[in-house]
Order: C-alpha cells, then structure tokens, then sequence
C-alpha cells in the first residue's frame, strides 16, 4: 500500500480473492462460443484471439521473473546488491490483476469501438503508426505524468506503492494501485484508438505493441544488465530511444531521476537523467559470477515442486510446499514436460543466494526428484551430480557444502562420506548437518518428558537420539525385538537400562522417521505429540493429535534475502541439515561431518543459538491436552 492511500487505490475484484478470474468468463465463453456456432462471415477471430492473448502475456511475464531470479541468484551482472524480502513478494503477487484488467478493455472496445471488431490478421501501416504516436505522444506524456505522480501529494497516495520495492523485479513494472493502471492505460490506448478510428488495426499491430509494452517493462525492472555494449557501439543514439535495466534502477534508488518509460531522450531534453546512469551500466556488465562462502545441496521432490522452487512462481514459493494446491494438477502438461527438461538436461543450477553478514550462502539444486534415489539405475548419475557439484563449489572457493535431503542417503553415498574418501585433497568441508538435527530434536521434547516412542528407520540420527535420550534419563521405548537389538548394539553397554520394549502404544511422545506405517498412526492414543526426526514431513492422518515440524530453527533477520519457503517449512524457517553447514562454515570447523561421524552436537547447539537461530515451540494445544 501507499503510505498514504488515496481513492480507487485497490483492485475492483480485490474481495474476490483467487476467484478474480470470473470477472473475464463472461467474455471470454462469449468470445468462444459466438466463434464456433456462428457462420463462417460472422466469426470475428480478433474477439477469439483475446484471451490467448491474456494467457501469452502470462506466460511472457512468467518467463521473465524466472530468467531473473536465476540471474540474480548467480550474481551475473546484477545491478542492485540488496535483498528481497517476503513482504516485497506479497506486495507484488497480484501482478496478473493488471492483465484482467486490460483484458476487460480491449473486450468492450472490440465490441463498443467502431472498427474494434472483425479486423485483419495483419497491416504494416497500423504497425508503424502505433510504434510513431507511441514514441511521441504516449513517451512524452508519460514523463510528465511519472514526474507529477512524483509530487508529495500523488507520491505519498499512490506511486509510493510502487516505489516500495528498491530492489527490482520484472513484475515489479504493474505493481502500482488502480488509479494509476487507468492513466497507464489511457496512455497507451492512444496509438490503438487512433489505428482502429483510421481504419489500419490489426490483430498483429495490436499483438506487438502490447508485447512490446510487456517486454520494456519486465527488462526495465530485471536486477540484471541484459543489454550488451556492443549495441549501442554500433550506434550509440540508440542509448536515447531504449532505456537499460541499470538506467531504470536508478530511478528506484534515487527516485529524482530518470523518469522516462522506455526512451532516456526526454530525461535528456528536460535535464532529469542521472549522471551515473553510463557508470552503473558498465560497471554492472562487467560482474561476474557470485563466489559463494557456504553452499547447500539440496533436490526436486514432489513433480510439482518445480513450481515451488523461487525460479517457479513466486507468491507459491513465498508459502509451505503443499498438497492442497490441487489447483497445480490442472498444469500436467506443464509439469510433464518440466520432468523431462530436467532429466535431459541434468545439470545442477543455482537456486537462491543468501547473506548472513559478510557470509555468502547459495543454495544449489540437483535435478532430480524424490522417486529417481530409490531407482537403483539412477544412483551411480545422481552420486556423480552431487560429486561434480562439491567439486564446483571447491573451485568457487566455497568452504563448506551441506548435504540436503537424499543427497546425504545411506545406501547412496554413505552420508557423503565417500566423496571424501574419493578426494582426499578436497578442502571443501562435506557437511550433512546431522548433529544439529539430533539436538534439534531432543531439544524439542517438552521438560517433563520421561518416556517416548521411537518409531521409523533406524538412520544415523536415530540411532544419536535414542543414545542423547538415554543419557539424560529418559526412556526409549521401541516395538519391535530387531529395532530394540540394533539400538542396545550401539549403546555398548551404557544406559541400556533406559532402552525397553513395548507392545502398547500408550506413550504420548512419538519420534518419527521415514517408515511410520499408516496403521502405526492410526493406533496412537488421543492427544498424541509426533515429533519427526526425518528430513520429509509425515502424512498426518489424525486431527486428535498433534504434529511437530521436520527438525528445523527460525532464522535471524541477519540472515537477507529471504523470500521463499524451504520446502514445506513455515516463512524464515530452516531445516536443521543446512543450518548445520552454515554453522559450520560461520565457525570455521575443519572437521568433516559425514559419514557416520557426528559433531559435538551441544556445541553445534551453543553455536546456532549465539547465531540467532532459534528453536521451534511445541504446539500450546498438546500442553493443554496433556494437563
């Protein structure tokens, strides 16, 4: 919102939510209906096109903001070295409002317009004349708007919305309240009334201008130089008639300056161009890649994951991963055809770059979902994946790269231990964070706790937590006679006499892994606090019990950037397998974590919690049931 918001500032359709879209059925089913009963005279094709017209502008603007969360994340050429935060991705998650919107005025112009209805496919004449009346009329008047939008008075009702995001994003372009989107939109039917009342409109004359439009806007406000120098070496009046990314930001950061649309000539003319404008350009073409201090390794999961991911859609992103997006299933075919660009493709890219202080994070991805690790022909690909990606991560000077999710499996590379056995020269610290998971969850049994069940697959951490547990005096209780063996084998014979065996399923507190069969569930007792050691969420089957988080800390505000979910953790919540690598890296250790090695897990914890991370809280409905 504007600091101070003035009249028609929300979107008509702002109640409706997520049902915003109805406002166009009516156009549209008449558009597609009247097309296919009419006879073939009276079809008109222009009012048919409209709405895939809407659904490219989606995808364009779609593409864009992904292209530019990658870019930026890599640090190539980015302009703007700050942070986006959740309330930015908020701010601007109803960028498809503006598409509605003019979707719904070219629907009444193409019926109330004389000559809006039943034009051509194409004319050369409509085409030159909208590019000519927009870069005259519709620039030059934009600039006085821009700059009277400017004024204390309109700034602080309206264009400071807009202004609110310093660090740009593509669609960051129409994030602007209605008042403006109406000028907006008066501007620019200017050239597209003046083809339609001479009689030179065209479908493509109006396809190209509103792309054109769409593309200007979304590269205007891309943290990342796109536009080359040679181009405008080539000629350099060009600079004049096509502003640049880095001219854009300027405007965002000194808000005085550079207030053109998409041509800097009238920021010339009238004295308002930025004198840094050709510094910033330059220097921002000539950064490279970020080197990152802390890498984390983590994977696809579910095949709709790809549209959680920050490069997919971004106010999806900004919420935990979950299956109640049923919406998401109706883009199968997107999400098919993403399945197989990744197994083609099948190279590690980054996904998000983070700073804790002067620390910088990434954070990688393999392209590989859940299902391809248990695939016994995938293993030897996977383990070279992640081999190759520890390799490039050393080479970028990373110190230390965690493991995340299966990338740290067992059965697949003995918690990352044979990649240091591979490379015994490696300098890079391989990191599977299991120690501050372990910590994490002892740490969340309430105080009172005397007894819990230990449920699901023995793994490295359950084995450590059974063993902490035992140690402080509370008992463990298992059901089965081989999982109870396996866990005294460990023990070695200390505090096996907190170890027992059960047949009942009477205890309050259950600890969970991978492997927690549904009938298990099902037989817990009322009231029930199932606390998961396993890096994926449980199933939860019961609403009379209560269900904890996979091991994971809230995060400091020190730590920037953040402006997407990890998987189906809550907003600024991180699993503990990758804080326990940022711990790592922030302390400096020299010692590997992988393999079946586990740090001193009470200094992990000391570290984490003098770092700013902090525990998660138990639900207050379970002590209220429980007492």
């Amino acid at each position: 919102m504007a600091s101070n918001p003035g009249i028609l500032t929300d979107w008509p359709w702002k109640p409706l939510g997520n049902f915003k879209y109805i406002v166009l059925a009516p156009w549209v089913i008449q558009g597609i209906y009247s097309y296919i009963v009419k006879d073939e005279n009276e079809k008109d094709f222009f009012n048919f096109m409209i709405f895939p017209l809407l659904v490219w502008r989606v995808i364009h603007n779609q593409i864009w903001i992904s292209l530019s969360r990658f870019r930026s994340a890599k640090g190539t050429t980015r302009i703007v070295d700050k942070a986006i935060e959740f309330d930015q991705v908020d701010r601007e998650s109803n960028w498809d409002d503006q598409i509605i919107f003019n979707g719904i005025l070219v629907y009444v112009f193409s019926k109330m317009v004389m000559g809006g209805s039943h034009i051509p496919l194409w004319r050369l004449d409509g085409i030159i004349i909208t590019f000519l009346l927009h870069a005259g009329p519709v620039e030059f008047l934009y600039y006085w708007l821009h700059r009277a939008l400017h004024h204390h008075y309109l700034y602080s009702r309206y264009h400071s919305h807009h202004h609110s995001s310093i660090v740009t994003e593509p669609i960051t372009s129409v994030i602007h309240p209605f008042a403006e989107h109406i000028a907006y939109s008066t501007l620019f039917a200017i050239p597209l009334f003046t083809i339609m009342l001479t009689g030179t409109v065209s479908f493509s004359a109006l396809f190209f201008y509103i792309t054109y439009i769409d593309l200007m806007n979304n590269l205007g406000h891309c943290n990342f130089e796109v536009i080359p120098n040679w181009l405008f070496s080539i000629f350099p009046p060009l600079k004049y008639f096509m502003y640049t990314p880095s001219f854009h930001s300027l405007h965002h950061t000194q808000f005085r300056t550079n207030y053109s649309l998409f041509m800097p000539i009238y920021d010339l003319i009238y004295g308002t161009m930025d004198k840094s404008s050709d510094i910033l350009y330059e220097t921002s073409l000539k950064k490279g890649e970020e080197k990152p201090d802390i890498v984390h390794l983590t994977h696809l999961t579910t095949l709709d994951s790809i549209y959680h991911l920050r490069l997919g859609f971004a106010s999806i992103a900004a919420n935990p991963h979950s299956s109640s997006n049923r919406y998401i299933w109706l883009m199968w075919p997107v999400t098919f055809c993403s399945m197989l660009i990744t197994w083609i493709y099948g190279r590690t890219f980054v996904l998000e770059r983070n700073r804790f202080n002067d620390v910088k994070l990434q954070t990688w991805v393999i392209p590989k979902y859940n299902f391809q690790y248990f695939l016994h022909w995938q293993k030897e690909l996977i383990n070279s994946l992640i081999e190759a990606a520890i390799e490039a991560a050393e080479q970028k000077g990373a110190k230390v790269i965690s493991l995340g999710l299966l990338n740290q499996g067992e059965e697949l590379n003995r918690f990352g231990e044979i990649y240091v056995e591979r490379h015994l020269d490696l300098k890079i610290k391989v990191v599977d964070g299991s120690s501050l998971a372990i910590v994490v969850v002892v740490n969340s049994l309430p105080k009172e706790t005397t007894q819990v069940i230990l449920r699901g697959n023995l793994t490295k951490v359950a084995y450590a937590i059974a063993f902490a547990l035992c140690q402080r005096g509370i008992q463990v209780v298992t059901l089965h006679q081989s999982e109870y063996q396996k866990l005294k084998k460990s023990f070695v014979g200390k505090f096996e006499s907190n170890l027992h065996i059960s047949s009942t399923y009477s205890q309050k507190i259950w600890l969970v892994g991978d492997g927690l069969t549904k009938e298990e569930q099902l037989k817990a007792t009322k009231g029930t606090l199932f606390i998961l050691f396993s890096q994926f969420p449980l199933t939860e089957l019961r609403r009379d019990c209560f269900y904890h988080l996979t091991p994971a800390m809230s995060t400091p505000l020190a730590l920037e950037n953040v402006d997407s979910c990890e998987n189906w953790l809550p907003r600024r919540v991180m699993s503990a397998w990758r804080i326990g690598g940022i711990i790592h890296g922030l302390e400096g250790w020299e010692e590997e974590e992988c393999g079946h090695k586990i740090s001193n897990y009470d200094k992990v914890w000391e570290a984490s919690l003098r770092h700013g991370f902090q525990p998660l809280t138990i639900p207050n409905q379970f002590y209220y049931h429980l007492h």
